[in-house]
Order: C-alpha cells, then sequence, then structure tokens
C-alpha cells in the first residue's frame, strides 16, 4: 500500500492535534483513577458508557440486517486491536508509571508505523520519516535513561514502560487497519456507527479480559472499586474525550495525511501531558524532559517534508 496523501492542511492539522490533547487527559485521569480502580474494569466501563452514547446515534449498525455482520471478523480485530486491548495496555502502565513517562515512551509510534507498513502492508520507508522516526526514538531514550544515555547498558525498563511500549505497536497496527479499504461503506460512512462497531465487538474481548482480572485479584485476596463523584466524572470524561471525540478525529486525520504522518502527531502527546501533570497531580517536568520533547517535535517536522 503507498498511496500518497494530499499535504497537510489547517483543517487535517486541527484534526490530528485533538486526540494528543484528549490522550494527554486521559493519562492524567487515569494516573488519578489508578488507585479506585483495577485498570481493565477502567477501561471496560470506560467503553460501556460509550456504547450507551453511541446507541442513539447509530443503533441501526447492531440490527440483524446491517452489514456489520458479514464483516464482523474485521470490526472484531479492529475492536479488539483499539478498544480492548490499546486503552487497557495504556491503564496498566500508569499503575506503575507516570502520565509524563508513559506518553513519551509512546513516542515510539512513528518507530512502529514504519515498522508495521513495511512488513504488513508494504508500504515504502521515505528517508524524511526514518529519519524523524529516528529523533522519535531518541527522544523515548532519553526519558528511559533520564537523560543519562550511559545507563542505556543497565536500562531495564519498569512495567509501566513496557506495556506502554506494546501499547505503540498495537495501536500502529490499528491505524493501518484503518487505511484498507472497506467494504461495509455505508458504516465506514457514517464515525458513529464506525466506532459503535467496533466498540461492540470490542467489549465482547474486554469483557473477557476484565474477567480475567477479577479472578486474578480474587486470588490475590484484592479487587475493590472506589466509587465516588471524582471517578464518576472521570469515566464520564475519558468516554466523551479521548474515547467520541479522539477516535472520531483520529480516523478522519489518518484517512487525510496518512498513518504514518499522523502518528509523529501523536507525539505532542507528551507537552499536553506534562503540562496537565503540573497543573492537576504536581509533577513537575525535568530537564529531560524538554529535550525528549524538543528531540520529538524534530521527528514532526522532518517527517512532514516532502
Amino acid at each position: 500500500m503507498s498511496a500518497s496523501h494530499p499535504p497537510l492542511n489547517l483543517a487535517t492539522v486541527g484534526l490530528l492535534i485533538v486526540p494528543p490533547l484528549m490522550w494527554a487527559g486521559n493519562a492524567v485521569v487515569g494516573r488519578i483513577a489508578a488507585p479506585w480502580i483495577p485498570p481493565v474494569t477502567f477501561n471496560f466501563l470506560r467503553w460501556v458508557l460509550v456504547l450507551l452514547i453511541l446507541l442513539p446515534l447509530a443503533g441501526w449498525v447492531l440490527r440483524r440486517d446491517s452489514p456489520l455482520w458479514r464483516h464482523w471478523k474485521r470490526y472484531a480485530l479492529l475492536g479488539l486491536l483499539s478498544i480492548a486491548s490499546y486503552n487497557m495496555l495504556q491503564y496498566l502502565a500508569l499503575n506503575t508509571s507516570t502520565p509524563i513517562n508513559v506518553t513519551l515512551v509512546a513516542a515510539s509510534m512513528p518507530v512502529w508505523m514504519l515498522v508495521v507498513g513495511r512488513l504488513f502492508f508494504q508500504a515504502p520507508i521515505r528517508r524524511v520519516a526514518l529519519i524523524g522516526a529516528g529523533c522519535s526514538l531518541l527522544g523515548v531514550l532519553v526519558v528511559l535513561t533520564q537523560g543519562d544515555l550511559a545507563r542505556l547498558r543497565d536500562l531495564q525498563l519498569v512495567p509501566g514502560d513496557a506495556w506502554m511500549l506494546l501499547a505503540a505497536f498495537v495501536w500502529a497496527t490499528y491505524s493501518w487497519l484503518l487505511t484498507k479499504p472497506d467494504e461495509a461503506s455505508d458504516i465506514r460512512n457514517d464515525w458513529a456507527a464506525f466506532l459503535l462497531a467496533q466498540t461492540a465487538l470490542g467489549l465482547v474481548s474486554a469483557s473477557v479480559l476484565t474477567t480475567g482480572e477479577w479472578i486474578w485479584l480474587s486470588s490475590q485476596g484484592q479487587g475493590h472499586i472506589e466509587w465516588s463523584w471524582a471517578l464518576a466524572a472521570i469515566l464520564v470524561f475519558v468516554a466523551i474525550g479521548p474515547s467520541l471525540l479522539a477516535y472520531r478525529c483520529w480516523g478522519a486525520g489518518v484517512q487525510r495525511a496518512g498513518p504514518t504522518l499522523a502518528g509523529f502527531f501523536s507525539n505532542l502527546t507528551p507537552l499536553f501531558a506534562a503540562l496537565m501533570s503540573l497543573a492537576f497531580l504536581g509533577e513537575a517536568p525535568q530537564a529531560f524532559h524538554g529535550v525528549a520533547f524538543a528531540l520529538i517535535v524534530a521527528g514532526i517536522v522532518v517527517s512532514s517534508r516532502r
């Protein structure tokens, strides 16, 4: 797949800026909610709310005569990757890492976009994209080594960093699948139906993962939810902002700019996460965070050149 995409314009840039803003907020509130609710359960409840919001908008997609059921395998895979897996992995990462670190580790996304595109979608790797990906990867190494690259020899990933690296690979695969032609055009052309189809089938796999989480927690004598108005407000926010709004804009942005370039825009998330962490968590960015972000921005600038 080597389809070319038109140059960036303000509308496309706007579409691609909204998701990292929402995802940064998701990382911050996910960190806040971590002591109150198990991560897999948090992800499951988030998408249940999304399902309830979307039903009045696109409930027809779940009817018996809907084209969804002729292509259910494709939507089940999209739901597994985006609804069940990516978000679950991010919330797992936030149990042991900070929002700034998690979003900076996710800056490896352009590398995964290039790798997945080349291996599975026959997409050529442009030189400027490779240079840009190298800048972003260097930014990831800076944050993982806390600014001392000599630590690379003794680098040990904390669980949160490893979960987020896996999440980045999952999201890259999902983004490339969005570019494949969709025979169910009635669904694809209706953003609410498209997201509802993924959500409904993704919740099937998410429910299995949630059941497994509670079985494991029960075996450890753990597992509880500390319900409060704060947790309820966080669930509503992650259902509307990082889910409905971000997924809508990301899907449209990927279609316009392509997954490779869109992946670099996702690296704006660390900037927003750093500002939000300072405001809400008191986690001030360190000097190495600034260096890492500068490298990430350089990657965006270089990769956007034609």
